[in-house]
């Protein structure tokens, strides 16, 4: 089976949730031609269903029908793996037969029946660390995805909440991680500097100016893939457009992150 994960370095990319075919299609058209220029193992992500809104009415997406219909359009023109959030244990079956990797959101990262759901639909997984949890507390997590065979396992951090509404992300997470849980650790760029409830009428705000310092140093703390948001115009994103990436900026922005993670490793190595 070729792992869905690919060898570090990897990206997970896409809008926050599932919009129109055309915002859809131009994310991963662009994703693709990226993944071919730099030789990149890329994912593309999209949430059919976001439950965990700050607001009752914010834009959750299009909902599990329409938005997994919407992500096999995606895979179907681009070829690009598919990653999704599930929420509910019974979305699983439904959500596996087109993506080729789960996801277990922050807020859900410790609900038993819903992880170990995941592991049962024999896609790879990749479960994002609670923002209150330290490093060593994730390998429970993975114990539960374990049991229930999952192929494939990576976690994601996402920093911890510091005060009220800030996150702050300590690089020996990325260590700590990989030797509590053996498994690949991404890093989460775009929503490591949300601000949740700050925004207008208690929306998430955010800070994109420091996606990539983060990112970088990430690259060089350890990270074995990547998590980046993206929009052609985040400014118009239903769903955390101020904690994305303008789709036209991604390529440069990967591009010297890829050469921080190899620079680092070489002199690692020497």
């Amino acid at each position: 089976m070729t792992p869905h994960f690919g060898s570090a370095p990897f990206l997970i990319a896409g809008p926050c949730v599932v919009e129109s075919d055309d915002v859809n299609l131009r994310v991963g058209e662009g994703l693709a031609d990226l993944a071919a220029k730099l030789g990149l193992h890329v994912i593309y992500k999209a949430s059919y269903d976001k439950a965990n809104r700050s607001r009752l009415r914010a834009a959750r997406g299009p909902g599990l029908e329409q938005g997994l219909g919407a992500l096999e359009r995606v895979r179907r023109a681009t070829g690009l793996p598919i990653l999704t959030d599930v929420h509910e244990t019974h979305h699983v079956p439904a959500a596996a037969q087109v993506a080729d990797v789960l996801q277990i959101p922050a807020f859900l990262c410790r609900q038993t029946d819903l992880l170990v759901a995941a592991g049962k639909a024999g896609r790879a997984v990749n479960v994002k660390k609670g923002q209150w949890m330290s490093p060593e507390e994730m390998r429970g997590a993975v114990e539960k995805l374990r049991a229930g065979g999952a192929p494939e396992i990576a976690v994601t951090e996402r920093g911890s909440f510091f005060g009220y509404g800030d996150l702050v992300v300590d690089m020996r997470t990325f260590v700590r991680l990989r030797a509590s849980c053996g498994v690949p650790v991404v890093f989460d760029a775009t929503h490591s500097v949300q601000q949740p409830g700050r925004g207008p009428e208690g929306a998430s705000g955010g800070s994109r100016e420091f996606i990539a310092p983060l990112l970088y140093a990430a690259a060089a703390a350890g990270a074995d893939g990547f998590f980046l948001e993206t929009h052609p115009d985040p400014g118009h994103a239903p769903s955390d457009g101020p904690n994305m990436v303008p789709l036209d900026q991604l390529a440069g922005l990967v591009t010297v992150a890829l050469e921080v993670w190899q620079r680092a490793r070489e002199v690692v190595r020497a």
